[in-house]
């Protein structure tokens, strides 16, 4: 069967790609950057030069702490401010996820952040979704179809998170899929937002939550056992509830119950490395989880930070794992079956794109 063929790095640019974690304002084009923080007078970028302010990025988030990482942000939030901005900004996005072979794409942001001058939290999500529509029809004039659709993020620290989630149930529908809460993990547990959570299942609406990857094991169980998170954004560390000293791993508890009941990880091996998850790529969970058959989606995180796409992504887990076609056609496959779209629609893309695409490149 050819999908037990090793793909070509030209093979796997021309994959279809599904995409359930990667953040608007962590994913900006260094050109744009540049060309918006002139526009506005902004002065505090580290340099004007595009190529060096990619390295910057790149080197900023190489540190080894999420703190820092986090920091980064600044510099493109501050540049996001305006109407104008961010359809750009949301427009180039769809073009650039289209452009690495990227069929479906659910893309967060926290609306909240642009809002600094004087921007509606409505405004915002308008905004995002113009973008991202004139986007797909510029990929699609490329002749390359994507579907990109936006989760909206509460802040952890801030106290924000309702008025976001409010405005999924209101532009449920039209361009919003879900919610997420992002932000600094330690301190900050996902049940300090438990109202939110629980007002969003009352409302039947979808959530994430960013859990397991600077945290441990308790931010996972209270992401998925009291808040009821649908899927995991990382839960890398989920690693830590499995028993590898014996040939047969044992799974502990937390660890059997999100396999067993199919819960989804939002894995981003390329922005673990950067945050000091893990030391090397080959050394990322992803490889052992994948083999232990958890629901395991590959992802970006941030394009820009980590200067990744998903061939990239997929690039290097085939290096670093040996994985073949079928290995990518599944992990894209699962994060299909994972998204927040009705089910019909979900289906239709993995047959008549994703899977008759997997079948024609791996025979090659």
């Amino acid at each position: 069967m050819s999908l037990t063929n090793t793909p070509s790095p030209d093979q796997i640019k021309r994959l279809p790609k599904a995409l359930l974690h990667d953040h608007l304002d962590g994913g900006l084009r260094t050109e744009t950057i540049v060309e918006l923080a002139q526009k506005i007078g902004y002065d505090k970028l580290p340099t004007q030069d595009p190529l060096k302010l990619a390295q910057w990025f790149e080197e900023s988030c190489n540190s080894g702490s999420l703190v820092r990482y986090l920091e980064t942000f600044s510099h493109t939030i501050a540049v996001m401010q305006s109407k104008e901005a961010i359809v750009q900004v949301a427009r180039e996005c769809a073009i650039d996820l289209a452009r690495d072979g990227v069929v479906y794409a659910e893309v967060r942001g926290a609306p909240e952040l642009f809002t600094e001058k004087g921007l509606t939290l409505n405004e915002v999500i308008e905004a995002t979704t113009e973008g991202y529509k004139q986007g797909m029809a510029e990929a699609a004039k490329e002749g390359r179809k994507i579907r990109v659709e936006s989760l909206l993020c509460g802040m952890r620290q801030n106290n924000k998170s309702q008025e976001t989630a409010a405005a999924v149930v209101k532009y449920r529908n039209q361009g919003v899929v879900g919610f997420d809460i992002a932000g600094p993990e330690d301190g900050f547990p996902p049940t300090n937002q438990l109202s939110t959570f629980e007002y969003l299942r009352k409302e039947n609406a979808h959530f994430t939550i960013h859990a397991g990857e600077a945290y441990g094991l308790p931010s996972i169980w209270e992401a998925i056992q009291i808040c009821g998170a649908e899927r995991l954004g990382h839960g890398v560390r989920i690693i830590d509830d499995i028993d590898f000293s014996t040939p047969s791993p044992k799974l502990g508890a937390l660890a059997s119950y999100i396999r067993d009941r199919r819960i989804p990880l939002e894995l981003c091996p390329t922005s673990n490395l950067q945050t000091g998850a893990v030391k090397t790529y080959s050394e990322h969970p992803i490889g052992k989880l994948a083999k232990l058959r958890f629901r395991v989606t590959l992802n970006t995180d941030n394009r820009l930070m980590s200067n990744t796409s998903m061939s990239n992504e997929m690039t290097q887990c085939v290096k670093s794992f040996d994985w073949k076609f079928a290995d990518l056609q599944r992990v894209t496959v699962n994060a299909l079956k994972s998204s927040f779209i009705p089910f019909e629609e979900r289906l239709e893309i993995i047959e008549n794109t994703v899977k008759p695409a997997y079948a024609a490149i791996s025979a090659e």
